[in-house]
């Protein structure tokens, strides 16, 4: 999410290019930038501003097809505008309201960092600590890298694995404890630090390192340590109070061009709740308002101190370099935040999508100025619309964010057609279908069964049995497809032995499998 974001402002004329890590970045997230001093818009002007943009919000909504959505901005430690849009369910007349309980995805692994910073706070671990001298079970594949782990290097994405590294599994059916498992069997595809690579597994192990200094659940903590003194009353970190929410925004994808809601019992409900300290958390625009306030007074609200200054400041502090601008400024993540050279103020922000939803939290410290937008499908116009309302605010060239993003995912979707291989005219057929039948194994994915179903291969991956077709493409080569998911349709290539019979299969991500009788170091 945070990755396609980047390459989006590349085309709304920030042009990112990816570059290595930055260690020991002496930027921090509320001291450093521009030391141009700005007057605030007064009130007539700022009463302007938010018309406009309310204008544009909506505006936005009819081009992207996002069904409802919530919006609120602070200034000054005070909401200065919420307000909800549209509907909780696509085709429905239930209206979105200010109660009205979003999935807040990524944008909950700063609430994990703000735990581990309670834990620094309390000197029970430091940001440098090893995690091994926390947590003995921790393993990397490299045993350097495993010895050298961080606490911060968890929540850096610097770790060195491919970007969103064993996320599927949670897809399979695989729990937290064989995530963070995994790890040891990935193969990376960096050298440790050396460069930028989203992750959220490695958020999972500083949600274990909090849970195993103070014995209770990342879940407690949450509740406890973050909701209950911010007031956060209508917010949890389950899927049963999703689900069971009166007001609650239904969760929608984009199926074969149409806005689809999703039932409450869909299957996959559950991976963003395994997945919780990377993305599980559950809030609406009033309480996401108090999560904010917090994060723009350093750690206190309502005159009490929550996190303490340092400890915030240090998350909001750049630690791996994400991009380079052209202008020579740069996008660093930090612990759970993104810090962004702006002008004329740098900004701290994070997105969060749960492939039905998406969220957006951003804010200028020097301007004390936030804001935050909930919505109930995963676009990229939550990201556009916080990045314009800054500019209108702080008086910008005008750069029509939403409309160079969504022309940018045309012209993506666009490409991605191009370059999908066409099928030979007079492709071969493949062998007869029970020579590749058969139990394939991985290190990290586990087990997969291939059978026939009625004339076709079908895949049968992980402990929930997630069902692939498996169609005939040009000879060993076969068209996948999984709809209950994400409408997601790959390729999978199968290796042919000596005897006539598949031995491996290659399924979509370069993940090989290979069948039990055949001595295969799969990664």
């Amino acid at each position: 999410m945070v990755q396609k974001l980047m390459r989006l402002i590349l085309a709304c004329a920030l042009c990112l290019s990816l570059s290595g890590c930055c260690q020991g970045a002496s930027l921090s997230g509320n001291e450093a930038g521009s030391k141009v001093m700005m007057q605030e818009p007064d009130e007539a002007k700022l009463k302007e501003i938010l018309q406009d943009f309310e204008q544009y919000a909506e505006e936005g909504m009819k081009d992207w097809q996002v069904p409802g959505m919530a919006i609120a901005i602070v200034r000054d430690n005070e909401t200065i505008y919420q307000k909800a849009f549209g509907v909780r369910k696509v085709n429905g007349t239930d209206k979105v309201t200010n109660n009205t309980l979003f999935q807040i995805g990524s944008t909950t692994k700063a609430f994990t960092a703000a735990l581990v910073g309670m834990m620094v706070d309390e000197g029970k671990m430091k940001w440098n600590d090893k995690v091994i001298d926390h947590l003995p079970d921790f393993r990397m594949r490299d045993p350097w890298v495993t010895r050298e782990f961080t606490i911060t290097d968890l929540m850096a994405h610097r770790s060195g694995l491919p970007e969103y590294s064993g996320a599927d599994l949670v897809t399979l059916g695989y729990g937290r404890d064989y995530l963070m498992q995994s790890l040891r069997n990935t193969e990376p595809v960096t050298s440790f630090r050396s460069t930028y690579a989203y992750q959220n597994t490695l958020f999972l192990v500083a949600a274990a390192l909090v849970e195993n200094e103070t014995g209770k659940s990342w879940e407690d903590n949450i509740r406890g340590r973050i909701f209950q003194p911010l007031e956060m009353s209508n917010s949890s970190v389950d899927m049963r109070s999703f689900q069971q929410a009166k007001d609650v925004a239904y969760l929608h994808q984009m199926r074969n061009g149409t806005v689809t809601a999703l039932p409450m019992d869909w299957k996959y409900m559950d991976w963003v709740y395994v997945y919780g300290p990377a993305g599980g958390i559950n809030s609406n625009i009033i309480d996401m308002t108090k999560w904010l306030r917090l994060q723009m007074n350093n750690g206190s609200f309502e005159g009490k101190q929550i996190i303490s200054k340092n400890g915030t400041i240090y998350m909001h502090t750049p630690q791996t370099v994400i991009g380079a601008m052209p202008s020579g400024n740069s996008v660093f993540y930090c612990q759970g935040w993104l810090y962004q050279e702006s002008r004329p103020y740098n900004i701290i922000w994070h997105n969060g999508g749960t492939l039905s939803h998406k969220t957006m939290v951003a804010f200028v410290p020097q301007a004390k100025i936030g804001i935050v937008i909930l919505s109930n499908i995963f676009t990229d116009l939550p990201d556009m619309l916080a990045f314009q309302f800054f500019d209108m605010y702080f008086g910008n060239p005008n750069r029509d964010y939403s409309a160079l993003a969504l022309n940018q995912t045309k012209m993506a979707d666009a490409q991605l057609n191009l370059i999908m291989p066409e099928q030979p005219e007079k492709p071969s057929p493949p062998l007869p279908l029970e020579k590749y039948v058969g139990n394939y194994s991985n290190l990290t994915y586990g087990s997969i069964n291939i059978t026939q179903e009625n004339g076709s291969l079908v895949v049968l991956a992980g402990p929930r049995h997630v069902k692939m077709t498996l169609i005939p493409w040009d000879r060993d080569t076969f068209r996948t497809y999984e709809t209950d998911f994400r409408d997601q349709k790959g390729f999978a290539i199968f290796m042919i032995g000596p005897e006539g019979r598949a031995e491996r299969i290659l399924m979509g991500g370069g993940v090989l499998f290979s069948q039990a009788q055949f001595d295969l170091q799969a990664s």
